[in-house]
């Protein structure tokens, strides 16, 4: 068996992320985006879960939303970076999200959990939906996150998230893989891979569908900019190590022009929406297969 350069370091991943957690939400206009795209979806849905865990929570503001939408439950903050639970903690402070609950229904405690998508620490069947926002990403075994989102769901229960698709930061792979001989961007799972790997973990009918965005900038500086202040750096074990010289930036710089439109540099993002239930028992069909539904954005 070889060694996947692909993998992620989480020692290392966790540690940009704590980095970054004072500068995030500045930079993260496309979560942002995204969040309010998988808040909105939820409005077709009739649910009112008990407990709502909140995988890879980051700053806090989709607990903070959700917890605003679902006034009467309990929502659980889990991120892998101490220092962003931190800042969530903060931004329920800034947001006097703690003072509405205690006046609403009598909570006032903030329920922050540090800890891996693929290995949550919290009891089988606790949690009535678990929501994650471009987090899985992360994970270095993509069975065992979403055995584990089913693990802890409850009979019934929604997992509803974002991720990001193989046409992520194309331009910057493309340049990057001109400029050295390393890896520089994670790999991202197709749609379909991500279907097939709900069904493998049990869930009942899964959906999914795209949506790319294209962010511009002036040059590639700005690029680098914005992904180290969301804490997105290159922790895969394949990655250059030690410092890279002006003469890479100098060659990224080079082989990303030939992007540049209308006198910006684009950045793309495929960001792939999902979701799924746990079913009470597995609706799979006699011969083995079940369905799963991919949805065209119109």
């Amino acid at each position: 068996m070889t060694d996947d350069i692909y993998r992620i370091d989480k020692a290392r991943a966790r540690a940009s992320f704590g980095r970054a957690a004072e500068t995030y939400d500045a930079a993260a206009i496309l979560q942002k985006q995204v969040r309010e795209e998988m808040l909105s979806r939820l409005d077709l849905v009739k649910l009112n879960p008990q407990v709502i865990l909140d995988a890879g929570c980051g700053t806090g503001l989709g607990s903070h939303a959700l917890q605003r939408k679902y006034p009467a439950s309990q929502v659980v903050s889990l991120d892998f970076a101490h220092p962003m639970l931190k800042k969530a903690r903060q931004t329920y402070r800034n947001v006097g999200v703690l003072q509405v609950l205690k006046s609403l229904v009598g909570l006032a405690k903030q329920n922050l959990v540090c800890g891996d998508i693929e290995a949550l620490p919290l009891a089988s069947a606790s949690v009535g939906m678990v929501w994650s926002n471009v987090a899985i990403q992360w994970c270095n075994d993509l069975d065992a996150a979403l055995q584990e989102f089913h693990r802890v769901l409850q009979p019934e229960g929604l997992l509803t998230f974002s991720t990001f698709g193989p046409d992520t930061l194309r331009e910057l792979r493309v340049a990057t893989s001109s400029a050295s001989g390393y890896t520089s961007i994670s790999r991202f799972i197709d749609m379909h891979d991500i279907g097939d790997a709900l069904v493998r973990a049990g869930f009942s009918a899964p959906v999914l569908d795209v949506e790319r965005f294209t962010l511009t900038y002036d040059d590639v500086k700005s690029v680098m900019r914005d992904l180290k202040s969301i804490g997105a750096h290159n922790a895969t074990d394949g990655r250059a190590r030690g410092l890279s010289g002006r003469g890479f930036f100098t060659k990224l710089a080079s082989a990303y022009e030939q992007f540049r439109q209308d006198g910006k540099l684009p950045a793309t993002f495929e960001v792939v929406y999902g979701h799924a239930w746990r079913a009470k028992d597995k609706a799979i069909q006699p011969d083995g297969a079940m369905p799963i539904h991919f949805m065209p954005r119109k």
